[in-house]
């Protein structure tokens, strides 16, 4: 993925939905809705698609005028593509399911229920922008980014009516700090936000991790994000990476984390018992093609066999190539293995080719498997 743009805006990228304690909500004030929402997510994150799709219908049965049931159209469309590239015919109907979204949801969002409407708006314009920025596509990126900023501050003032906007709030307020110090060049961007403040940050990311009621995912997620990338604590997110897989065990992006994970903290033996029993029941070709490079690490890592390493890395390269930049980081990370292994063999060259590579396709380079 394009990291750098994505992490820069990571703050108004959320998939945020207000919870039962919102006082002036429509939907999520309605239990039988709000319990038909969680579920759908819940069915989504683990892959379940055509339960998902079963409870969507109910859920637009009851409320076929509102936002949220073509938010959640766009977000099966999503995990059930995932990895959504822009050449898959499946991104039209995403795009205009949260364009749609949004429109009813800036229609509304003067309404008694501004708050769920602020929010649904925002959590469209988020997948949008994630799609957008994933894909490369940065001519779509900056006018959304720009209209969306307005929304983002306005939702502040409602914090204390959704606890799941800690999450929300929590991201904010750490990579607005926490960005500009691993890319010193977007000092002068930061200027021109609020600033922030990364400890209070992540303690608001932890409150919603263990309290929010639709974001627990999400929190989990970001958690993972931050403390491999930017805090390079890996034991800590060890333990958000094993709940997530535990909340959604077939989720093969969540497997995938907890995998790498695995073996950054050099649990070779875990590591490759998850990769031998998800080899057989991940389908998603995506996930497979990072698995052999997985295999690859353990290869060299655990078992010293270079030879079968270089394989792995070289397989796995190129069955990534249909997926561009969704594959940058683990083709980094078999660019370092063969780089490495090239060294090994007193092939400078080889060597030196490789890591440059493995240094323009990694976004946060300390994350190489070197050590």
């Amino acid at each position: 993925m394009s990291g750098r743009i994505k992490i820069l805006m990571t703050f108004i990228l959320v998939f945020v939905f207000l919870d039962s304690n919102t006082s002036k909500a429509q939907v999520l004030q309605d239990s039988t809705a709000l319990n038909l929402i969680k579920r759908d997510i819940d069915c989504i994150y683990n892959q379940q698609f055509d339960i998902a799709s079963e409870i969507s219908l109910k859920i637009g049965k009851l409320y076929p005028w509102h936002p949220v049931t073509y938010l959640l159209k766009g977000l099966l469309t999503y995990w059930k593509n995932f990895p959504l590239i822009n050449s898959n015919p499946a991104h039209v109907s995403f795009e205009d399911d949260l364009r749609q979204c949004i429109r009813l949801s800036e229609k509304g969002i003067n309404g008694e229920s501004k708050a769920e409407y602020l929010l649904t708006n925002l959590c469209a314009r988020g997948m949008l922008l994630k799609y957008y920025d994933d894909n490369n596509l940065t001519m779509e990126v900056i006018p959304l980014a720009t209209g969306t900023y307005k929304y983002l501050r306005e939702s502040f003032s409602f914090t204390k009516e959704c606890t799941d906007l800690y999450y929300y709030t929590g991201v904010y307020n750490y990579y607005v700090e926490a960005y500009p110090k691993v890319y010193p060049v977007y000092k002068t961007l930061a200027l021109f936000f609020p600033a922030g403040n990364m400890k209070k940050g992540l303690k608001e990311i932890h409150f919603a991790a263990k309290n929010a009621v639709v974001l627990r995912a999400e929190s989990n997620f970001i958690l993972i994000w931050i403390y491999l990338n930017f805090e390079n604590k890996y034991p800590q997110a060890l333990h958000f990476c094993k709940t997530l897989h535990e909340m959604y065990p077939e989720n093969p992006l969540y497997i995938v984390l907890y995998i790498k994970n695995l073996l950054l903290m050099k649990n070779y033996d875990e590591a490759e018992k998850l990769i031998d029993h998800s080899r057989k029941g991940i389908e998603n070709k995506y996930s497979q093609a990072q698995l052999i490079i997985f295999q690859g690490i353990i290869q060299e890592k655990k078992y010293h066999d270079i030879h079968l390493a270089q394989e792995y890395y070289t397989s796995g390269i190129s069955k990534l190539v249909p997926y561009g930049v969704y594959g940058n980081e683990c083709e980094a990370f078999a660019y370092f293995g063969l780089s490495r292994i090239s060294y090994a063999r007193s092939e400078k060259t080889d060597g030196m080719k490789y890591r440059q590579k493995a240094m323009k396709l990694g976004d946060f380079k300390k994350i190489n498997f070197d050590k």
